[in-house]
Formats: C-alpha cells, structure tokens, sequence
C-alpha cells in the first residue's frame, strides 16, 4: 500500500530500475519502491528525471508535485486516463444535477465549518458559538454564503483581528503550502477513480483546473490551519513545510476507525462520489479530528 510521502529538496537525478526510484545525488544512489510511495514533492528546479520514471508514476497512480525556485508548490501530474472505466465516469459527472450538487455543497460546507467550530472550541475560544450559528443556517448551496462568514470569524479567531487571508505573510505562506498538498491528494483519489478534476460542485472557475479537488477539500483545511497554529512559524523554511507535509500522516477517526489523513482523504471522496451518483447525501463520511 503507499503511505509515503517522498520530498527531494537538493540537487538531484531520478529515474526507474525495477520497480524502484533511483535517487542519485552526490554519488550515493537511494532506491525506493514504488508501491512505498503516495505523493512526491520535488522542492528543487535543479532535479532531473527520466520519462520511463514518469510514465511508471502515473501507471501507479503516484501523485506528483512540482515546485517553483521558492519551493513552493507550482504545479502537478494529472493522468489523462485514472481507471478502466473512465470515459463512463465522466459521462455521469458531466450529467450530474444541479440539485443533487447543491445538497451535497451543503453537506460539505456543513462539515468545514463544524470543523473550524471544533477546533475553535479545542482552543477555548468563544468565537465558536457563532459558528454554531451558521451551521444551523447552511441552505443548499450555500445561497447565503455561511461558509464566507464563518471564515472571516474563524481566521481572525485564530490568528489575529488584522489577520487576513489576502496579505503576504509567513502565515499565509504556510497555509498555501499546507493546502497546496491537501489539493493534490484529493485531484490524485478523483482522477484514479476515474473523475475529471476540473468540473467541480460548486467551484466553477474556468481558469482553475482543479475544481472538483477544491470542492472535496474544504472540510479538511482545518488540518492544515492548526498545524500552522501550532507551530506559529516565524520563519516558513524546509522544518515548517515537511511538519505541514506530515499531516497526511496523522490519525483521525473516520467510520468508527482509525485512519492516517491520507486514507480519510480516500474514504471521505468515494463517500462524496457516491452520495452524488446515488443521489443520498448521508452516504457522506466525514472525518472526526482528535482536538
């Protein structure tokens, strides 16, 4: 099964030899199996890699991510084709109602803000009523856009009065990078079941091709945000992006089980594919975080 996450951060040369990643830098060759690895991140424009790589990374549905010269994620390997039946899937997801997306949009964002007031509530921070508030207010869709009032309420909980989402900060920085990560798992769990990640639910931006990965997402940025409260960097170097890396390592709970983030990802997107294709939103499985 793949559970590990693999950054390479300095100079580096990469290709395939049986079954295995060939690691070589400063004439010491690392060899690892593929079927170790989940995501790669290659934090340097100074890696070199073969194309016989590639191709067996995306045969194995190996997720891949590019950074810029400032290490921080630019971009990522997307297959055309994740699974025997994918041109069936795609059929079905272009054709899907906007009712039954509108009902599911709400149960997500139902499940994001339940979260933030989860953890609000672990902090001891009184802002948490108000969420409460908005939970019982969510209408499908989110018409009245409860998910933006709550956010505004939620990060200046968390991180400051003055804390704002559009401002460069070390902050911010973090949380990019954090989420950065989480987008790639889920574009990796939609494209290898055999979805097309930029139709999305409820994002529709024609010049974001990630979507639907934005859509899946949302209830579990949350993560992201308290690793980076946690840690109140005041610097974001190699340290603070592999803590935020970790994440996808972590346990919570998610149908009466223990599971890392990495597989809730996986069960909580094939409930949310179900739930559409099913039209019945309480097949959704939402994950529960030890605060």
């Amino acid at each position: 099964m793949s559970w590990r996450t693999v950054v390479i951060s300095n100079t580096a040369k990469l290709d395939y030899k049986l079954n295995c990643m060939m690691v070589r830098q400063n004439d010491v060759t690392t060899q690892i199996h593929l079927s170790e690895i989940g995501t790669l991140i290659l934090e340097s424009t100074a890696i070199s890699l073969t194309a016989s790589l590639l191709c067996e990374l995306m045969h194995q549905k190996i997720k891949v991510i590019f950074c810029d010269e400032k290490r921080n994620p630019q971009s990522e390997l997307v297959p055309y084709y994740g699974c025997h039946d994918t041109s069936a899937k795609v059929r079905s997801q272009v054709k899907w109602s906007d009712e039954v997306k509108s009902l599911v949009w709400r149960e997500i964002v139902t499940g994001k803000i339940r979260n933030q007031r989860n953890l609000l509530n672990g902090l001891g921070l009184e802002q948490a009523e108000l969420l409460d508030g908005y939970i019982q207010n969510i209408v499908p869709g989110d018409a009245t856009n409860r998910e933006g009032h709550a956010a505004k309420v939620y990060f200046n909980a968390l991180f400051g009065a003055s804390f704002t989402r559009n401002t460069p900060c070390i902050i911010n920085a973090a949380l990019n990078y954090g989420y950065g990560i989480l987008l790639s798992a889920f574009n990796r769990e939609i494209v290898a079941s055999g979805y097309i990640t930029p139709l999305g639910i409820f994002h529709d931006n024609v010049n974001n091709p990630f979507n639907f990965g934005c859509d899946l997402m949302e209830p579990f940025r949350i993560l992201i945000d308290k690793k980076v409260h946690a840690i109140a960097p005041e610097k974001f170097g190699k340290e603070e992006k592999l803590q935020l890396v970790d994440v996808l390592n972590q346990e919570v709970m998610i149908r009466g089980k223990r599971s890392d983030v990495a597989n809730a990802i996986k069960t909580y997107s094939h409930s949310v594919f179900d739930a559409i294709e099913k039209k019945d939103v309480t097949l959704i499985a939402f994950y529960q975080d030890e605060l």
